[in-house]
């Protein structure tokens, strides 16, 4: 965990909040802070400011200590809510791959990354409460009967309180003013994980020739410059293992997220060696700006119109906002875009239940070829250069199924996350939990209020929003009431909404969510602004934009892939074709 921590300091090391200064209203570029997007409101979504809230924070102390029970006392240990509600079996989703839920990770990075996670302030040493632990420690309770780390002598997991504007600035929290968190990277998607968070983040990752991020060659294959601070910030085995420098600091964090970062530098590099044969008059940050800009938009597309598809539904009569209604809006200076506190730490995190620890790698013909374990490969991302397994990895992702999401969480990730070289890891789920409790999210039942659903009066009326009857009883056994029940837990038992991943209460803050990211960026790719928009031509090949192609186009020795990668292989409607056979953009529209 404390290597971890010294990774994530890479992106803290600039603290300046984003202010509300003279905003360049002609420019068609948006800033690297997210500052200036609206022209009104120019610190709305962007870096270093506060995460939105759809209901103000329940705190126990009623301004900044976690959430309790509504009798006063303490909410049950996460941990114990992980081992009594959560399985760790691995039940595999037939209709998706990995690179779904992967994909689904680099968004939530995108939008949003807590203040203070890069603290080294260890809370448990050897599964022990430290001797006078900081303010911001807030272990995670392991019991003496707890099955697996239990017997080990854990008696607490690390975890340390997000950084709020209290903090920074306890004068503004007088007058009882309740605590906000804060997000470092900026709300919208802007690939802040590929750019940076600022001019300071993203001087370093620029190459300022030609419009170019900067690359490594090794092998005739470009990659992400080695990180000055290898040594420290990754696992290294040996000396010159790979340790990127990206735009996020958590790249290095598993080989298929990194897969993901590489992708869309590649593909920057991409864009700009095209832009510069049709403009050779262009300089470099003309070159940088344009094709930052594509790449972009490219995401988006491919966010909007073929990720996000796979798990929120078509619209119902009736609905208050479905997927189709989100997509209708242009941009709206009065939608706030910046990233929920629920979604971020609640909603999104419903993905977690989609990971699987043990990647395939693959033959060209999607014959398995072997398999790593995330575990092995946390924070050391070198197996990604040794002869093949790039390629083979990536075809991995795009062929083996995700987890079904459901009350199981992987067994890895439950209790060795982040284990590195210790006995023992932590619990995403635990992880989680606790999160949601440092953030003072308000109950189960506060949401479904918010969300125009029928609240749940008693346990007995809660049966009928879960997955089985018996969903109820179980979570009766570890909330004293029904008005205890935690979001980030009950949003998993809740039936799911037909033809999604998720129940109505999650569906409900995520298409908030990403209506207020789409409708609030008045640089989002659809624009018809003659400003910040793109051509009619521009904007139709856009249009083409796949992660199939995507993937095609940036992976050496890749040779075919099926048209829907975030969908399983299907020898007829979604078989592996050629990549020449796959959408691409045509970029001589940017003659």
């Amino acid at each position: 965990m404390r290597m971890f921590l010294k990774l994530l300091l890479l992106v803290c090391y600039s603290w300046s909040c984003a202010q509300a200064t003279n905003c360049n209203t002609t420019s068609p570029y948006r800033t690297l802070d997210g500052s200036c997007n609206n022209l009104q409101n120019p610190s709305w979504g962007a870096a270093n400011t506060v995460y939105e809230r759809l209901i103000a924070a329940d705190y126990g102390d009623g301004v900044k200590s976690p959430r309790k029970a509504t009798n006063g006392a303490d909410l049950p240990s996460a941990r114990t809510i992980s081992m009594k509600l959560f399985g760790d079996e691995n039940v595999l989703e037939p209709a998706f791959t990995l690179l779904s839920m992967q994909f689904g990770q680099l968004v939530a990075h995108d939008m949003g990354f807590i203040r203070g996670g890069a603290d080294i302030l260890p809370c448990c040493s050897g599964g022990k409460l430290v001797s006078n632990p900081v303010p911001r420690c807030y272990p995670i309770p392991v019991a003496s009967d707890d099955p697996v780390m239990g017997s080990a002598g854990v008696q607490c997991l690390d975890f340390l309180r997000t950084i709020t504007d209290c903090d920074t600035d306890p004068s503004s929290c007088s007058n009882n003013k309740k605590a906000e968190q804060l997000n470092v990277v900026t709300s919208f998607l802007d690939l802040s994980v590929v750019y940076g968070n600022s001019v300071e983040e993203n001087t370093p990752l620029r190459q300022f020739t030609g419009g170019l991020m900067k690359v490594e060659t090794r092998d005739g294959t470009d990659w992400p410059p080695q990180n000055p601070n290898a040594n420290t910030v990754c696992v290294q085995r040996n000396p010159d293992d790979a340790c990127y420098l990206t735009g996020d600091a958590r790249a290095n964090l598993s080989p298929h997220l990194a897969i993901l970062h590489i992708l869309f530098l590649r593909e920057h590099n991409r864009i700009a060696t095209r832009l510069a044969a049709l403009h050779p008059d262009w300089n470099d940050e003309k070159l940088f700006q344009e094709a930052r800009r594509i790449n972009i938009a490219q995401y988006q597309q491919i966010v909007f119109y073929e990720w996000l598809p796979n798990f929120l539904p078509l619209p119902e009569n009736g609905d208050k906002r479905s997927l189709v209604s989100v997509l209708a809006h242009q941009y709206r200076g009065d939608v706030n875009p910046t990233t929920l506190n629920s979604n971020a730490h609640a909603a999104f995190r419903y993905f977690h239940s989609a990971i699987i620890s043990q990647l395939h790698l693959d033959h060209e013909n999607r014959s398995k070829a072997g398999e790593v374990s995330f575990t092995d490969h946390t924070l050391n991302p070198a197996i990604l250069e040794a002869p093949c397994k790039y390629a083979q990895l990536s075809r991995g992702l795009a062929t083996q199924p995700m987890a079904r999401i459901d009350l199981n969480i992987d067994h890895e990730i439950k209790h060795n996350f982040l284990k590195l070289d210790a006995p023992f890891g932590n619990d995403l789920r635990a992880i989680d939990i606790q999160r949601a409790r440092d953030h003072g999210l308000p109950s189960y039942n506060r949401f479904r209020e918010w969300c125009g659903l029928p609240k749940a009066a008693s346990f007995d009326e809660l049966a009928s929003l879960l997955h089985s009857s018996q969903d109820a009883a179980r979570l009766a056994s570890v909330y004293a009431s029904v008005d205890d029940v935690e979001l980030t837990v009950a949003g998993l038992f809740e039936k799911h909404v037909p033809g999604t991943q998720v129940g109505a209460t999650f569906r409900c803050i995520l298409l908030e969510q990403f209506h207020r990211t789409r409708v609030g960026d008045r640089f989002f790719f659809e624009t018809s602004d003659p400003i910040v928009g793109f051509s009619k031509e521009q904007f139709k090949q856009l249009r083409k934009a796949n992660i199939a192609r995507l993937l095609c186009d940036n992976t050496p020795k890749l040779e075919g892939m099926q048209s829907k990668a975030f969908a399983t292989i299907d020898a007829g409607s979604n078989k592996v074709s050629p990549c020449s056979s796959l959408p691409v953009v045509d970029l001589d529209s940017w003659k």
